[in-house]
Formats: structure tokens, C-alpha cells, sequence
């Protein structure tokens, strides 16, 4: 009920939204929103220190700042690398499921060495500033560039969240993690075996690594008890007055916003139909309509294929700017980092790692990771198409003779006027139904066609195929008589798409889910028998849930010797910190 209450409180602001920010009106708008608690999160990654040609994977977990258990406010997080200029390196979107969501980012020869730190954060967070934003500092060695500058020298004091509390002490009475042996050899198989002592007080969510333990000394990560510690007083709700502009909560998906003005005037476009198309083979249609300032919104949900979108107005009486919004960064103005400095006793080792990651880059196609595919978006919601393969057919040249020739159920109306539409006939279910006059949903590779003569004469040699329903539609306050999907051959519509009173632009995906490669070596397989194996992330799992007393898991060691460090970190679902450590070495050394 109270999770209802949230969403219904979130929904009446979004009504008013305008640059993705809301300016608190009153008293009982203030009232409502403190109703909504605030959240915080946790980034786990996969250490303080990486090489140009390594991966730095990662996980969040979003809390409600008031419980500490996942949040149901926020279903987007957001994770960043800033360096010392306070610039983004990235800044990944990524999709929350119950609280928690991962990804990963590979650090290319074009980021040069120096102090970063990784953020993490939803846009309901940016509300109480940078003291609530996740924060853990991240060094990048670039050895590839010239200029090490920028880890010779530190005049900046550590102040970050990781110099608060070094100490990281867990229960680990809940949960206990056993190999089989200390001491492996290089390619060897181990058994991990995860035991929760305590049933339900050890369910929770949790990130699994095994990672070569650093040889130099690095800035503290920050574990999941350590954040636990130096984020105890986060903010439990928003702190701004009557008059403030607040962001809304990402609580129905992205959200993707923007306003509309009349061209010349430059007023706002009130009360108008928005239509946003999502491009590609399975594409998106979403409707929003202006409020008296012309701004629109709307949430997608599903996971989309395209990084783009097309956002057209339909009226076609006057000429509309349309713009689309961007939410403003947080201020980092005060944001620290560490004062990790480089020796020359570390020239070595530098040099040693950085030609082991030029080799395994080099099998890199050898050992893929794998995206997980989500669930194919059905334009035809549910209906079973006619598709139309033109090459089965004498080809005409233009779309309103192939309607004409080809296609049996569809055809332009009103035709050799401004208003010609495209309508396909009705599936009468029954002997009553009323006959309409509306017109179809066109696309065109993904691309929603507003004003159907704009592409009477269309050259259907471009065309590879036509798929159309007959079932009726409603978009937004519109009603539709069918859907007729037209594939170029190339699927390039979108770039020669230019029509009056749209605007095509980015707008960014969120991080794909992947399932991370595992190396095995078997002796049915032997296809990797010849390639090195030099990997210092031996196994990532950033998304354990555990519901049970046991769970196993295997995984192989590298040729690389040493300490490897088996970690367990994350939460409890009733938001206790859990950080268990485990080591094992690696040596070619008889272990007998």
C-alpha cells in the first residue's frame, strides 16, 4: 500500500514536469514529496586500480535511505568515472531490477593515467548533493602515454569516504565461502562452495569476485561494511523548501522529456500531441501531450534496441521547436580524491602487467562475453501480421502503387490532397461493429509516419518488405485503424528521415545486461591448450541472490601466480553489510 501511495504521489508531479526538475509549489506539495523517501547506493567493483586494456566491472545497489533495503522509488541508476578537471569519463545508465543492476566499461589507450572517481547515483539522489552520492576512488595507469604527470606528484589530502574507515570487519557466522584446497596450480579447477549459516537472515544480494590481490599498496576500496559505516547518516528525505526545483524519481523507466514553442513566437505549445518513436525492427511508440508551459514526458520501460529517437509533433498548422531534455550533472565542485602517487620501484611491475594485457587482449574474440537478449518488443502488440515479401510480387515504383497492386487490406484515402491517409480495412468481429474511418499506424524502419502523403510517392524499390494487422489501436487520445510496418532493404530510413516539426536525437540506452565469459579447461576441449591465459579477474558474478542455505560455483585459475582473493561483498534483503574475504595462492611449486 505504501509502496501505491509513492507512485501515485510521483505520478501527480510528473504531470507538472518541465526540465526534468519540479518547483515545489506549497505546503502540501512539500508534505507529499517528503513522503517520497530518499535513497542512496553502493557501487561494488572490481578494485582501486586498473591498466589501460582492463575492464572495470561494477555493481550497484540502491537502497531506501530510510530502511536500507532495496528501493522500489527508482528503477535507473546511474554510474560515472569523473577525473581530477571534474569531467566525465562516462556516465552509464543502467536498469534496476529490485534495487540492483551491473556493468562494466573497458579503459581504452585514450584515458590517460591519473586519480578518478566512481560515482553512483539515481536522479532522486542529485536532491541532497554530492554528500549522498556513492563515491570510491579508482586508479588508471596508462602506460602507453608519455605523460605520467598526473600520478608523480600529490598535493591533494585524502578526504574521500575510503580514508574514513579502513577498517572492514563482517559477520561472517552468516555466510562461509570453502575451496577445496589453499593452493592451486595455473589452469587448475576450483570448487567454490558459498554456505548461509543463518537461513534468512544471510538472504540478501551480493557481487562475487576472485581477483589477483594488488602487489603495490593502493587507496582502500570501499566494501560494503566500510560504506555502510561513512554512509550511516545519508539524507532519509529531501531537505528543499517551498519554491526549490527538485528531480523526479526515473520510477516508470527512462524517462525521456523535452518542451515544445511555436518557431516564430517562441511562447509554449500547449496541450499538443507528442508522439516519440523509438527506431529500429523492434521499435517503440509512445504519446505525450504538452501542458500549458509545452513541456512533455514519458517513460519507456522496455528495453529498447536504439540509441536513438524521433520526437514530432503532428499538428501541422504552425512551425514547432522542439527540444529535448537533458538532466544537469551533480555539482562536484567539492568532490576529493585520493593521493595515490607512482614510484619508480613500480616501473617494472607496471611494464610486466601492461605486455600481460597487450597478450590477452590479443585472444580477446577467444573468450566473448555474452549479451543477455531481453524480450522482443511486439509493435503489433499481440496480433499476428500479414507480411508481404515485395520480391514475391511484380515491383512497382511507388508505395501508393504497391498499396494499390500488391497490398490486399491497405490503400491511401482522400488520395491527391494534403490530407491523403493511409487506412487498412477493418477485421469485422461481428455483424454490429461500426465501420470507421481512422486512419493506420505507418512506420517505416521504426520511423512513425504522422502525415501519410508525405510518402505516397516513396520509391518501393527501397522497400524489402510490408507487414500490416487489422486489429484497432489507440495512441495516446488517438484511435488507429491498424498498423501497417514498412522494412527498407538497408533499414536506413532514419537517415534521410526530414520532416516538418520533428526532431530526431540520442538519447542514450541503458548499460545491456551480460552473462560474463568463464574459462574452462576440460580435457573434451582444448581449443584454449595453446592460448595464454593471463586473467587477473579469475570470476565476476554481480548478481548473486541468495535465497538458500548452498550454493557452488567453479571457476579456473590463470597462468598468472599468487594471491587471489575470493570476495563475497553486498547486502543482506534487510540491509545488514556483509564483506567476507577468502585467499588462495596460485604456484607452480609441487603442492604435494
Amino acid at each position: 500500500m505504501k509502496t501505491n501511495q509513492i507512485f501515485a504521489i510521483i505520478a501527480l508531479l510528473t504531470t507538472y514536469i518541465g526540465h526534468a526538475q519540479y518547483v515545489i509549489k506549497d505546503g502540501s506539495d512539500l508534505l507529499n514529496l517528503k513522503k517520497v523517501p530518499q535513497e542512496k547506493a553502493y557501487v561494488d567493483h572490481n578494485g582501486s586500480l586498473s591498466f589501460s586494456g582492463e575492464y572495470l566491472y561494477y555493481a550497484i545497489h540502491c537502497f531506501n535511505a530510510q530502511t536500507n533495503k532495496p528501493t522500489n522509488v527508482s528503477t535507473i541508476g546511474y554510474v560515472a568515472l569523473v577525473n581530477e578537471a571534474k569531467e566525465f569519463i562516462f556516465e552509464h545508465k543502467i536498469k534496476l531490477d529490485k534495487g540492483h543492476g551491473y556493468g562494466d566499461f573497458f579503459i581504452t589507450t585514450d584515458i590517460p593515467s591519473g586519480r578518478y572517481k566512481l560515482l553512483g547515483y539515481t536522479q532522486w539522489m542529485k536532491n541532497s548533493g554530492l554528500s549522498q552520492v556513492f563515491k570510491d576512488d579508482i586508479i588508471i595507469i596508462n602506460p602507453y602515454l608519455a605523460d605520467q604527470s598526473a600520478l608523480l606528484n600529490s598535493t591533494t589530502p585524502e578526504t574521500s569516504p575510503s580514508s574514513v574507515d579502513n577498517l572492514s570487519v563482517s559477520d561472517s557466522s552468516i555466510i562461509i565461502m570453502k575451496t577445496q584446497k589453499a593452493s592451486f596450480s595455473p589452469r587448475e579447477k576450483v570448487h567454490l562452495s558459498i554456505k548461509n549459516y543463518k537461513g534468512v537472515l544471510g538472504h540478501g544480494s551480493y557481487t562475487v569476485k576472485v581477483k589477483r590481490k594488488e602487489e603495490i599498496d593502493m587507496p582502500s576500496t570501499l566494501n560494503s561494511v566500510m560504506y555502510g559505516n561513512a554512509y550511516f547518516n545519508a539524507d532519509k528525505e529531501i531537505k528543499q523548501s517551498i519554491g526549490d526545483s527538485i528531480f523526479l524519481p526515473e520510477q516508470r523507466g527512462e524517462l525521456i522529456y523535452g518542451t515544445v514553442k511555436n518557431a516564430e513566437t517562441g511562447t509554449p505549445a500547449e496541450n499538443l500531441p507528442v508522439v516519440i518513436s523509438i527506431p529500429g525492427k523492434e521499435s517503440l511508440l509512445k504519446f505525450a501531450k504538452t501542458d500549458q508551459s509545452g513541456n512533455f514526458y514519458s517513460y519507456i520501460r522496455k528495453d529498447r534496441k536504439n540509441p536513438m529517437a524521433v520526437i514530432q509533433v503532428e499538428d501541422q498548422n504552425e512551425i514547432y521547436a522542439i527540444e529535448k531534455g537533458t538532466p544537469s550533472h551533480i555539482d562536484l565542485s567539492n568532490l576529493t580524491f585520493s593521493n595515490f602517487s607512482l614510484s619508480k620501484a613500480q616501473a617494472e611491475y607496471i611494464k610486466n602487467r601492461s605486455v600481460l594485457n597487450q597478450i590477452e587482449n590479443q585472444f580477446f574474440s577467444s573468450k566473448p562475453d555474452s549479451i543477455i537478449q531481453s524480450n522482443p518488443i511486439d509493435i503489433f502488440n499481440g496480433g499476428i501480421p500479414e507480411v508481404i515479401v515485395l520480391d514475391d510480387y511484380t515491383r512497382f515504383k511507388t508505395l501508393e502503387e504497391t498499396l494499390v497492386e500488391v497490398v490486399k487490406f491497405a490503400g491511401f484515402r482522400k488520395a491527391n490532397t494534403s490530407d491523403a491517409y493511409i487506412r487498412i480495412g477493418q477485421d469485422f468481429k461481428s455483424y454490429d461493429e461500426e465501420y470507421n474511418d481512422f486512419p493506420a499506424i505507418v512506420l517505416i524502419d521504426g520511423v512513425f509516419i504522422p502525415h501519410h502523403e508525405q510518402i505516397r510517392s516513396y520509391d518501393a524499390r527501397n522497400i524489402e518488405k510490408i507487414s500490416l494487422t487489422r486489429d484497432q489501436f489507440r495512441l495516446g487520445q488517438k484511435e488507429y485503424q491498424g498498423i501497417l510496418s514498412i522494412e527498407t532493404f538497408e533499414g536506413d530510413f532514419l537517415e534521410i528521415y526530414n520532416a516538418k516539426n520533428s526532431l530526431v536525437v540520442p538519447f542514450e540506452q541503458p548499460v545491456p545486461k551480460k552473462n560474463y565469459f568463464v574459462q574452462s579447461y576440460t580435457p573434451e576441449n582444448n581449443s584454449f591448450e595453446r592460448i595464454p591465459d593471463y586473467r587477473r579477474i579469475l570470476f565476476w558474478k554481480p548478481n548473486v541472490n541468495i535465497t538458500e542455505s548452498d550454493y557452488n560455483y567453479e571457476f579456473y585459475t590463470s597462468d598468472l601466480e599468487g594471491t587471489f582473493e575470493i570476495i563475497l561483498n553486498g547486502f543482506t534483503s534487510y540491509g545488514k553489510p556483509l564483506h567476507v574475504v577468502k585467499e588462495i595462492e596460485v604456484t607452480t611449486k609441487n603442492l604435494n
